[in-house]
């Protein structure tokens, strides 16, 4: 396993972050759950959210700032909790009470509109992450113009396949996940949210034997910055490169349809990737200087190369253009 916390990478950025991430899909219950947990050390900053996506359409949210007072290992921030363990394991314990809103898309909104909250229910998690592959770092394999384009989504990011187990507790109502497909990341460096250009970042399973992470980001001017791997019978292949054939978005471009990419690996293979989104949480940031960008938090169905099945993460940054 990758070394938990990098002090010494720290740099004097305000912005400079080391963040973990988690999400697993339980298909059975159709039930979907994402995490972050990050850190600033120079603003003295720890977040975390806490994302549930339900059976019913609904979404539940959870969101926590607290004053930073040591960038340890002990990877907690309010009640939510991504505990590494020696064995390579990973533990995720939540215990809070999430707001739940019966529009995803709604969720930013519950502040401003108390209204739109469908309800407010204790929420508790105790999940096991088993690791499924060897550990993916993407910059690793990227090209020096990708490390150069890429400088403002973080420095190193680490990628890991498991199967997930436990329990997740709504109100009264317990719900058993069992091997269920999960993944995490750990990325360190500087994330200007609102300082990148577009990007995408798709967490994409079929089952334990086939999964595909592709991650790139677009400038302005049309260059990109591309990352991410194919797992395989065990393998972990390099993505060499990434054409965008299709990225559908609503009328505002900003809330994402549908997408379609050409992927080559570094084997030389050529693979289709076709996805459909489904409900979506919008995550808005806004800088000082009043620039802003929404980040896109969904889960979506995928087809990879005519095999259909696929489902996971659609993640896209969108700049908001006046």
């Amino acid at each position: 396993m990758e070394r938990i916390i990098h002090k010494e990478k720290l740099t004097n950025h305000s912005e400079w972050n080391e963040s973990y991430y988690f999400v697993f899909f339980d298909k059975s219950n159709n039930m979907g759950g994402m995490s972050r947990i990050g850190f600033k050390p120079n603003k003295r900053e720890g977040m975390t959210f806490f994302f549930l996506f339900l059976a019913d359409g609904s979404a539940a949210g959870y969101h926590q700032e607290v004053k930073l007072e040591d960038f340890s290992e002990n990877l907690r921030v309010g009640g939510m909790s991504h505990s590494w363990q020696k064995d390579e394991t990973w533990k995720y314990f939540f215990k809070g009470r999430m707001i739940f809103v019966a529009d995803p898309l709604n969720m930013p909104r519950v502040r401003e509109d108390p209204k739109l909250i469908l309800k407010s229910e204790k929420v508790s998690m105790d999940l096991t992450f088993n690791p499924l592959n060897n550990i993916y770092e993407y910059s690793k394999y990227m090209t020096p113009e990708s490390l150069e384009i890429g400088k403002k989504s973080g420095d190193k990011h680490w990628e890991q396949i498991g199967s997930v187990e436990g329990k997740i507790k709504i109100g009264q109502v317990e719900c058993n996940i069992s091997s269920v497909l999960g993944q995490r990341d750990h990325t360190y460096g500087v994330r200007d949210w609102t300082g990148v250009g577009n990007w995408l970042y798709y967490v994409v399973w079929f089952n334990e034997s086939l999964a595909i992470n592709p991650a790139a980001i677009v400038t302005d001017d049309g260059r990109m910055s591309i990352g991410g791997f194919l797992f395989r019978d065990g393998k972990n292949i390099p993505l060499r490169s990434i054409h965008i054939i299709q990225q559908e978005y609503d009328e505002k471009g900003i809330y994402p349809i549908s997408s379609e990419l050409q992927i080559i690996d570094d084997l030389g293979e050529d693979h289709n990737l076709k996805a459909e989104v489904g409900p979506i949480i919008p995550v808005p940031f806004k800088d000082e200087e009043g620039n802003q960008s929404i980040l896109i938090q969904s889960f979506g169905k995928f087809e990879l190369d005519g095999i259909q099945g696929g489902y996971g993460t659609f993640e896209t940054l969108r700049k908001v253009r006046n």
